[in-house]
């Protein structure tokens, strides 16, 4: 068996198999991994604190040495047991491979307008959706998607077939697609997994699919739409056990974490997190929650929908369909004798209304805002219809967000910017902004690690806007939201992009990830 990198234990390349006796099955069960020998001695990877001392001594006897535990990542340990002890057709790509693409009774649909033609179409697609390569196709491609880190997995059929892709640090990439004549099938099957009804295709349905895969808990929310080929689902996956990400770990500057934990914990008043869909927004609201949550204030949520449990904290989704919108939600938690009130989404005169309302008699509301900066959002709630005096007297703060892929630690170099890039980024001839230097940068090249795009995971870039009796003065007085974040600025308040700037010249990510995510403003 090959011995792994001695300066990098999580380097699982080049490992072998120590025996064709273990398999990938019994690996993952008990979150071990042979790693190599080391000084004559066996090294076992795993995720756990305390591996099985039976599985050890079963290691043991294998390899003929004794044995250390070594911690390593689940996911790139899970990667690494599949992908060295496996079988063939353990991948969807093998999978798919294997099936080839041959012709099918079903392979008229998803022709020009993708429809079955009668019941007994219809109950054939019901069988081949419960064929077992279907069923484990499908299971594959949610496992691998969750692997990947996708936050959602999308299927569009078109006349040459489906086309899967998974949105990984938002960003979509494409995926193993099923042979054309098994759209249909593929589709059916997560309806079925849905509890949708397979047969009606022509409106759109939502449904929901909990799993438990590779002992993780795992939320799927699907949603179809149909489409001219057929039908388009999305997946939103949700990791139960991934569980919340803290303040801490957002990316913000210590400075404007302190600023906003201190906003945060005021008695009453609006903080609202501001930012284009998939900016991480209720993520930091949840985070926001769990800084000031002691056990001792009543706190309560109505979202749309619930993403993740908040234990302790009774939380309230929204139903259009039985008339529980935002607002009726919030009018009856004031009867709740709430200290904090969570609101997903600010996006009507009744919710901003009520939600202005609720600051003034004393709560704290944390809300959200589609505005792209944090000055514009003040200026939103006056044209949702909320006097100027209230928006200036119930307003404590504004962070506007994005979200930046982080560059890949694996293949991570050091790169000269060019003079294009300082332009863009609003540097000088010689990388200066605000009498700090920017010549170089890091960006990924490109390894199994992160998928060969030299991007892993996510951070934040933030602007906090922290309101003061001259900037409600100057809204008061109908300034608009230039004067409002001149002013803002003066005062040390910094753009997303120059704190996209913070973040390049840390080395987490690259020039064109903050003019990606920075463009509109």
């Amino acid at each position: 068996m090959s011995e792994p990198d001695p300066h990098h234990l999580t380097d699982f390349q080049g490992l072998e198999p120590l025996s064709p006796d273990l398999s990938a099955a019994y690996l993952e069960h008990h979150a071990v991994l042979p790693m190599g020998v080391r000084g004559g001695r066996l090294r076992v990877g795993s995720w756990l604190d305390r591996v099985d001392p039976q599985v050890l001594d079963d290691l043991r006897f294998l390899a003929g040495l004794p044995a250390d535990v070594v911690p390593i990542p689940e996911t790139e340990g899970r990667a690494a047991i599949r992908r060295v002890y496996a079988d063939e057709a353990l991948t969807a790509e093998d999978l798919i491979a294997g099936m080839g693409d041959e012709p099918s009774r079903l392979d008229g649909w998803g022709g020009a307008r993708g429809d079955l033609d009668g019941d007994a179409a219809l109950d054939d697609l019901v069988a081949l959706a419960n064929e077992a390569p279907v069923v484990k196709l499908v299971n594959l491609l949610l496992l691998e998607a969750l692997e990947a880190r996708a936050s959602d997995v999308h299927l569009e059929t078109y006349t040459g077939g489906l086309r899967v892709r998974y949105r990984v640090d938002g960003v979509l990439q494409e995926a193993p697609a099923p042979p054309r004549r098994l759209s249909a099938a593929v589709v059916s099957r997560l309806k079925i997994m849905a509890e949708l009804d397979i047969s009606e295709r022509r409106v759109p349905q939502d449904g929901r699919i909990r799993l438990r895969m590779r002992d993780r808990q795992v939320d799927v929310r699907v949603a179809t739409l149909p489409t001219l080929h057929g039908e388009s689902v999305v997946l939103r996956l949700l990791d139960r056990d991934q569980g919340r990400v803290g303040l801490e770990e957002l990316g913000m500057s210590p400075e404007t974490m302190a600023r906003f934990i201190e906003v945060i914990s005021r008695p009453h008043g609006i903080v609202l997190s501001t930012g284009p869909t998939g900016s991480g927004k209720t993520t930091t609201l949840y985070a926001a929650v769990d800084q000031i949550r002691t056990g001792r204030e009543k706190i309560v949520t109505v979202e749309d929908p619930v993403e993740y449990e908040l234990p302790g904290v009774p939380q309230v989704p929204v139903n259009a369909k039985v008339g529980l919108t935002f607002a009726t939600a919030l009018r009856a938690l004031l009867r709740q004798d709430p200290d904090v009130m969570l609101v997903g989404e600010i996006r009507d005169h009744d919710t901003a209304d009520i939600a202005t309302h609720a600051a003034l008699t004393g709560h704290l509301v944390l809300s959200t805002l589609h505005t792209n900066d944090a000055a514009t959002a003040l200026t939103r709630l006056v044209d949702l219809g909320v006097e100027r005096y209230l928006v200036a007297s119930t307003v404590e703060a504004v962070l506007a967000q994005r979200l930046v892929r982080r560059i890949c630690p694996s293949c991570a170099a050091p790169v000269t910017l060019t003079f294009e890039e300082r332009t863009a980024l609003g540097l000088g001839r010689d990388g200066a902004e605000g009498g700090t230097a920017l010549l170089t940068a890091t960006r990924g090249a490109g390894c199994e690690d992160c998928r060969g795009t030299g991007y892993r995971g996510r951070t934040g870039i933030f602007e906090l806007l922290v309101m003061d009796d001259e900037l409600r003065s100057e809204l008061d007085r109908d300034a608009g939201a230039g004067r409002i974040e001149k002013l803002a600025r003066s005062r040390g308040m910094r753009l997303l992009r120059e704190d996209g700037l913070r973040v390049i010249a840390a080395g987490l990510t690259t020039p064109e990830e903050v003019l990606r995510v920075t463009a509109a403003i």
